[in-house]
């Protein structure tokens, strides 16, 4: 899966050396993989000293997308090198290229031609995330809480224990969503102020969902009340 991820994402064609780094195995093993591959029904072109280039997977189903998703696509991968963290933006160029694999010829050539950049690190103003964003990402998915050590913009520490529901990527900052064990109400943290996150021990299963769709009505009527308020100022 990995040399087939490899093939998928790296610029064709690929010579074995960089393969074989790329996958973390001897060159005689990828040769011997290759091989495997081929014999499993992928098309891959080239030989060793040339490159090897994938030209059909039958793992991934054909496609078809316009030329304007092609681009809606590579810009919003693309953005993620502004808004998330290099996992996250390594993990949208695995996942587009895997798209890119299945799309006819014409298509593939429109995505290899579109612009893309390539992942740089966040703008120097955007403060540094200290924790372990897998963890945090693990606790949304899976639904477990977590107890984190928080310094808010007034320079005050609380220990409390949180259900993290989700998170909100900006330029300048990088936001969770949570229901606060400690308040007993939704709250907003800044996760570069997380000092401190460690596994809390308790399942909130099956109630992410419904929590997210409080913590969506609750501030929806804020910004309802907001614009009515605004509208009487003026």
């Amino acid at each position: 899966m990995r040399l087939l991820a490899a093939l998928r994402r790296l610029p064709k064609p690929v010579t074995a050396a960089r393969l074989a780094a790329e996958t973390e195995i001897s060159p005689r093993q990828l040769y011997r993989d290759i091989a495997t591959l081929r014999a499993g029904g992928v098309l891959i072109d080239g030989a060793a000293g040339y490159g090897y280039t994938l030209t059909e997977d039958p793992a991934l189903p054909p496609q078809s997308f316009s030329r304007l998703e092609i681009e809606a696509l590579m810009l919003g991968v693309a953005s993620l090198g502004d808004l998330g963290d290099h996992a996250l933006t390594e993990a949208g160029r695995s996942a587009l290229a895997r798209i890119v694999a299945t799309l006819p010829d014409r298509q593939a050539r429109q995505a290899a031609n579109a612009t893309m950049r390539s992942w740089r690190p966040p703008p120097a103003d955007r403060a540094a995330v200290t924790i372990d964003l897998d963890l945090l990402r693990r606790a949304c998915w899976d639904e477990f809480s977590v107890r984190i050590g928080y310094r808010d913009a007034r320079e005050r520490r609380t220990e409390r224990e949180i259900l993290p529901l989700g998170m909100s990527y900006s330029p300048r900052t990088l936001m969770l969503v949570a229901w606060c064990l400690l308040r007993g109400e939704h709250r907003t943290f800044e996760v570069p102020r997380i000092e401190t996150l460690e596994h809390g021990g308790t399942s909130f299963r099956p109630r992410r969902v419904q929590l997210l769709r409080d913590y969506v009505t609750l501030r929806t009527a804020e910004w309802k009340r907001k614009e009515q308020a605004a509208a009487v100022s003026s």
